[in-house]
């Protein structure tokens, strides 16, 4: 099957939304309360099952990726998603960002870092009022981190929160990364 024929490509659409600037486009892989892991495979043009995670764990959040974005891991930048329902696979969201968890995986010799962006979807209405990641409160920010560092404990890495900042930083990590 030729490129031209095959599924649409949604690694390659543009990481800012076209009428507010302030926006990313966020395209979902996994969805909140979903224990499957999915990632968008660019060669392949599919969402592929990556692995799935134990019983009495999930995805707290909509869990996906900002296109045309590569981050220090050679993936596309991830960005956790918080808003009033899960999206599915595949689903581009219009999202403000409200902060970056900056974090570093890999073992005690080779490390990189793995920032996540937290935002939250412009249409959500439980979370219209949180503009900031410090808006969330502390508890809710661990709560974030420990799902990270215990998701990355199921695949023998370690991983290790920097800091919280906000959402100048977030911007600046995509424009950073834009390629």
């Amino acid at each position: 099957m030729s490129k031209k024929n095959g599924l649409a490509d949604p690694s390659r659409l543009k990481p800012f939304d076209s009428d507010d600037k302030q926006l990313l486009r966020v395209v979902i892989e996994t969805p909140k309360g979903s224990r499957n892991k999915f990632a968008f495979d660019p060669d392949e043009r599919i969402f592929e099952l990556k692995k799935v995670l134990p019983a009495g764990m999930a995805f707290p959040y909509d869990f996906g990726f900002v296109p045309s974005t590569k981050a220090d891991d050679g993936d596309p930048i991830d960005v956790l998603v918080l808003m009033d329902e899960p999206a599915f696979a595949g689903c581009v969201l219009s999202c403000r960002p409200i902060g970056v968890i900056e974090g570093e995986q890999g073992d005690k010799k080779d490390k990189e870092r793995n920032d996540r962006i937290i935002a939250v979807e412009k249409d959500a209405h439980s979370w219209a009022d949180i503009k900031t990641i410090s808006d969330l409160g502390k508890e809710f920010c661990r709560e974030l981190e420990e799902f990270f560092v215990n998701y990355h404990k199921l695949s023998g890495e370690q991983y290790c929160v920097l800091g919280l900042k906000g959402p100048d930083q977030a911007r600046k990590l995509v424009k950073s990364g834009m390629r």
